[in-house]
C-alpha cells in the first residue's frame, strides 16, 4: 500500500490529469489512482519512477499489461510509459477522439480502450 505522501506527489506531478489519456479528474465520476507502470508482478517497484496518475478505467483496463498488439502492424509493442515517453509523440486528440500516431500510441489505446 502506498502512503498518502507518495500518492500526493504522483497526483501533483501529473497536475491532476490521467497520464495515459490526459483526462482531467473533474470529467470522471470515479477517483483517480496511482498506477504501477510496470506491475509489481513483473518486478515493478513502488518508487516514483514507476508510478503514474491514472483514471480508474485506464488503470483497470491496463492491469498488469506491459504490451499489446498494434492494430495496424499486428506486432507485439510495449505500452506507453508516462515516465520515459513524451505523450505528444504518441497521441493527439481530434476533437474528443484520442488517436495514436505511433505503434506505442495505437497499442496503448487498443489495450486501454478495447474493453470499454
Amino acid at each position: 500500500m502506498l502512503d498518502q505522501a507518495t500518492v500526493a506527489l504522483v497526483r501533483d506531478r501529473a497536475t491532476g490529469l490521467c497520464e495515459y489519456f490526459r483526462l482531467p479528474q473533474g470529467y470522471d465520476l470515479l477517483p483517480f489512482q496511482c498506477d504501477h507502470i510496470i506491475a509489481r508482478k513483473h518486478g515493478g517497484a513502488d518508487d516514483l519512477s514507476n508510478l503514474s496518475w491514472s483514471c480508474f478505467s485506464c488503470n483497470n483496463y491496463k492491469g498488469p499489461n506491459i504490451a499489446g498488439i498494434d492494430p495496424i502492424g499486428l506486432q507485439l509493442v510495449r505500452l506507453f510509459h508516462p515516465r520515459s515517453d513524451v505523450w505528444s509523440q504518441h497521441f493527439h486528440y481530434n476533437g474528443p477522439v484520442l488517436l495514436g500516431h505511433s505503434e506505442i500510441g495505437r497499442t496503448t489505446i487498443e489495450v486501454l480502450l478495447a474493453a470499454r
